[in-house]
């Protein structure tokens, strides 16, 4: 039943997803949180807590995410004593664990189905899909000229332009398996400049995949954005705002035209792909291609590295997914 899957938001980091985040938390029957820090550190760290069937272990897992700052559970205002007893009291397993957290917090407003936003799981879908395997995926895209631009102004980006320019090219490589791989029944994408353009419909749309009935909250997001994005994350104050296109191809006058060439020159195939027109600038040189391919080379190797993760993990399997409760109420 769509109703009770985790709905899981990923993407390119500057690429509309705490937006996509809001709108989805404006719908009266979904809540998604800020972003959390415990999940991929979870699944890691999984051996070290030992068997989720002892009690005393779940104890331990429940500490270590509500008591470590680094987790970022303070900033789902959920009471910790009552997210200890949740994971002590449910199902043995981590993804159980962890769909504890967020039920709480959907609970917070009233909610019965929740989801989870970090652009970082687009890079860790194996991870998510064995602790949730029932989640619906969204994938947001954004022109990858847009998310360079953006990147560079951030306090907290520390890559240099090539790293930068990779990681787009990641985060579109990335989805392409990924919608291979999981189908149109697991895997729903959109694109930034469709959305902002007209909220309404693609929003219905998005609403049709997830099982779910458009509601027009959806398309202000900004009136969620006080409850559901931390003050502290300055960078997404124009989330509190209405829903514009001023920013769309705002890479124009953001990145000067070495930039541009240097991103026509190494994502042209893929920006066309997504549906974005090149400028027409020059290519660049191949000391600078040189550049770019060193530091696009991890993201190269990163299939084959989760395929053999994939083998490693048939051939120990964990019983790691969460277990669906039988119905209750958000409250319970």
């Amino acid at each position: 039943m769509s109703g009770d899957r985790p709905i899981i938001v990923v993407g390119c980091p500057r690429s509309g997803t705490t937006m996509l985040q809001l709108m989805l938390h404006a719908h009266p029957r979904i809540a998604i949180p800020p972003e959390t820090r415990f999940v991929l550190d979870a699944y890691q760290a999984r051996r070290a807590f030992g068997d989720l069937r002892n009690p005393a272990n779940r104890w331990t897992l429940a500490r270590w995410i509500v008591d470590r700052q680094q987790t970022r559970f303070a900033d789902l205002g959920v009471d910790p004593e009552q997210a200890v007893r949740a994971i002590v009291a449910g199902a043995p397993t981590l993804g159980s664990a962890l769909a504890e957290v967020f039920r709480l917090y959907a609970a917070r407003f009233g909610r019965p189905r929740w989801g989870d936003k970090r652009p970082a799981y687009l890079q860790n879908l194996d991870m998510i899909l064995r602790l949730f395997p029932d989640a619906q995926i969204v994938n947001i895209v954004r022109d990858g000229r847009d998310c360079v631009a953006s990147l560079k102004e951030m306090s907290w980006h520390r890559d240099d332009l090539y790293t930068t320019v990779a990681a787009w090219a990641r985060a579109v490589d990335d989805a392409r398996r990924a919608a291979r791989r999981l189908g149109p029944g697991q895997w729903y994408q959109l694109r930034y400049e469709d959305l902002v353009a007209d909220p309404a419909t693609e929003l219905s749309r998005l609403c049709d995949f997830l099982g779910e009935t458009y509601d027009p909250a959806m398309s202000e997001p900004g009136r969620v954005a006080r409850v559901a994005v931390p003050a502290h994350k300055t960078w997404h104050e124009r989330t509190h705002g209405p829903v514009t296109t001023q920013r769309v191809q705002s890479w124009q006058q953001r990145l000067s035209p070495a930039e541009v060439a240097l991103c026509e020159t190494a994502l042209g195939g893929r920006l066309r792909a997504c549906g974005y027109e090149l400028s027409g600038a020059s290519r660049v040189g191949g000391g600078e291609l040189l550049r770019y391919g060193w530091s696009a080379a991890p993201h190269r190797l990163a299939p084959a590295k989760r395929g053999l993760t994939r083998a490693a993990a048939r051939l120990r399997p964990e019983p790691l997914a969460r277990r669906v409760p039988h119905a209750r109420s958000p409250e319970a």
